[in-house]
């Protein structure tokens, strides 16, 4: 096969949403320093939305980004946790995963903080090639069509890797 042409795991992204309580973007902030014993970075608010009472500058959430070897470790805990199952329609068109777990207590090695509770979080999977950095540049270059990866290319990918059980949607 073509060394170019090879997936590869980019990032694996962690993030909680807390909304307006700073209480709960605290226990957020704890849980993932708990899961990767690293200090996540505070997501803010970029625009004014008077009805849910956010102003810009006002922090929301927490993220936690990790690349390499940190990453593919981290995930194959998280999907552990999921008992290596996802449905198809969490994986995009660009062949990104997205998924949420509902208790972090799931996790193996995560033990039961009780200043944190019961929380959950979200995990963004991001696939790349050899050759994705050119999306990166400022002049606004793309990656071409048939570079790009698909659902079904994620999907392959995930399963050989990460042993993904796919499983079809219940009606």
């Amino acid at each position: 096969m073509n060394p170019m042409r090879q997936i590869r795991l980019e990032k694996v992204t962690l993030n909680v949403g807390a909304g307006k309580d700073q209480a709960q973007l605290e226990k957020g902030i704890r849980l993932l320093k708990n899961i990767t014993g690293i200090d996540p970075v505070k997501t803010k608010t970029k625009r004014r939305i008077p009805e849910w009472g956010l102003r810009p500058g006002l922090p929301i959430g927490c993220k936690i980004t990790l690349r390499k070897g940190a990453a593919a470790e981290l995930l194959k805990r998280l999907m552990a946790s999921k008992e290596n199952t996802l449905l198809r329609r969490q994986f995009d068109s660009s062949g990104n995963v997205s998924f949420g777990i509902p208790e972090y207590i799931d996790i193996a090695d995560a033990k039961y903080d009780p200043k944190v509770g019961v929380m959950g979080l979200e995990v963004a999977v991001t696939l790349e090639r050899p050759g994705f950095r050119v999306k990166r540049r400022k002049n606004g270059s793309r990656v071409g069509k048939r570079h790009q990866i698909t659902q079904e290319d994620a999907i392959e990918f995930m399963k050989k890797e990460f042993s993904l059980k796919l499983k079809e949607e219940e009606e």
